[in-house]
């Protein structure tokens, strides 16, 4: 997974002393005020397929993380369940939203809201129940299904899906040894440190498209529309511009990427 598996983090503890994997406990304690995004889902979407949705949001979520890829460093993760937080030192504690967890023993993926004996509060897993009632009106299974066979690659294409479905500043793997908890996370800190950088473009999408199955143009319109840029298209080949800057692509006939420029 090159870029991303540098998000896939060791840390040090997650809640009060408490370990938390698939069915084990979390303490739990007051909750604080949040800035983490539950916004709905866009109703408007009709994506009806995983791939129809990473195809959507997968060029811009990925693109987010290379800033806070920046901002976190190398630093050591540590969440604490009482203040829905997970913290990379100090001034950096984002809030997030508990997706699921990820077991490496047996492979296997469990939703938030499905893990009933983590004792996870609904205000850290509403992301979480979103998803699982999408997935239910659209008919995706990888959503609505309690837990299935899964690999920790698995875990960045619902990480990226879920960012930018709810338009989240980052998402993150939090590697607890027995196993590995996926959250997103909501911050202005990290928002006002996003880095609308036009070539960053020609090194995302061509490793979006590495690592996941998609069609190539339609991948690459969405993730080019959300970043400003108005496209023309010419036969097969499309030019997008913003302010000064130009990305031409070309595609063949299967609409796979063969050339990109900027």
């Amino acid at each position: 997974m090159g870029f991303l598996n540098k998000l896939f983090g060791k840390g040090t503890k997650i809640g009060q002393g408490t370990e938390a994997e698939q069915g084990a406990k979390v303490e739990q304690g007051a909750k604080v005020e949040q800035v983490t995004s539950t916004k709905e889902p866009e109703d408007s979407l009709a994506c009806c397929t995983e791939q129809e949705l990473i195809e959507r949001f997968g060029g811009i979520a990925f693109d987010k993380q290379y800033d806070f890829a920046t901002v976190i460093g190398n630093n050591n993760w540590n969440i604490d369940m009482t203040k829905e937080e997970i913290s990379f030192g100090p001034n950096l504690d984002f809030p997030i939203q508990v997706l699921g967890t990820f077991s490496h023993s047996s492979e296997t993926w469990l939703w938030a809201w499905a893990n009933t004996k983590s004792g996870l509060s609904e205000n850290i897993t509403q992301q979480a129940l979103q998803l699982k009632k999408y997935g239910e009106d659209q008919g995706i299974d990888l959503f609505s299904n309690n837990s299935f066979d899964f690999s920790k690659d698995e875990l960045h294409r619902i990480g990226l899906i879920a960012s930018g479905m709810f338009d989240a500043s980052a998402y993150y793997i939090a590697d607890y040894g027995q196993g590995a908890m996926l959250v997103t996370i909501k911050s202005n800190v990290l928002d006002r440190q996003y880095q609308d950088d036009h070539l960053r473009i020609l090194s995302v999408f061509p490793q979006l498209i590495s690592q996941f199955e998609m069609n190539h143009k339609i991948a690459l319109q969405w993730y080019l529309e959300k970043k400003g840029y108005k496209i023309s298209e010419q036969g097969a080949q499309f030019i997008a511009t913003k302010g000064g800057d130009t990305i031409t692509a070309e595609f063949d006939e299967l609409s796979r990427l063969t050339n990109l420029n900027g």
